[in-house]
């Protein structure tokens, strides 16, 4: 597969609240705002066998499913898109200061990978910049499952 697209990016929070955030997929739509619904299948957290749909504002729909699972670590799906087969992968690392690091990665392969897949990189990038700002203000606030 061809890398499409890299974002790396730190959060200031617990690797465990951004886990927790990754597999909460059909949450998603809070700080991604690219996504109309998600639907996670089994429902509950993202994990090994999961697949999902995700709906998107501009009324596509991508189908997706889990492909490798390191809990707590990382997960890829796999989808497609015109003649592409995708790989998406997230990854939440933590360095040795303690720094909590989100990358999230594109892969394509398969006809169009040259052509189609640089304009699908294009779009991804657009609405991935937009949502990171956003998952990282969200990671940042007050954890609702915790008392203050």
């Amino acid at each position: 597969m061809k890398r499409l697209l890299e974002r790396a990016f730190v959060v200031e929070a617990a690797a465990e609240r951004a886990w927790a955030e990754l597999v909460a997929a059909e949450q998603w739509p809070r700080w991604a705002r690219h996504l109309r619904s998600v639907h996670v299948t089994p429902p509950g957290p993202v994990g090994p066998g999961s697949s999902a749909t995700l709906k998107l504002t501009n009324h596509t729909r991508a189908s997706v499913r889990v492909t490798e699972f390191q809990a707590g670590r990382r997960f890829r799906w796999e989808g497609s898109f015109l003649w592409l087969g995708l790989g998406y992968d997230h990854l939440v690392t933590t360095d040795e200061m303690g720094q909590v690091t989100i990358t999230f990665t594109v892969d394509a392969a398969g006809l169009g990978v040259n052509t189609v897949g640089p304009l699908f990189a294009g779009i991804y990038a657009r609405n991935l910049d937009r949502a990171i700002p956003q998952l990282q203000a969200l990671l940042q606030s007050p954890d609702p499952a915790r008392p203050k």
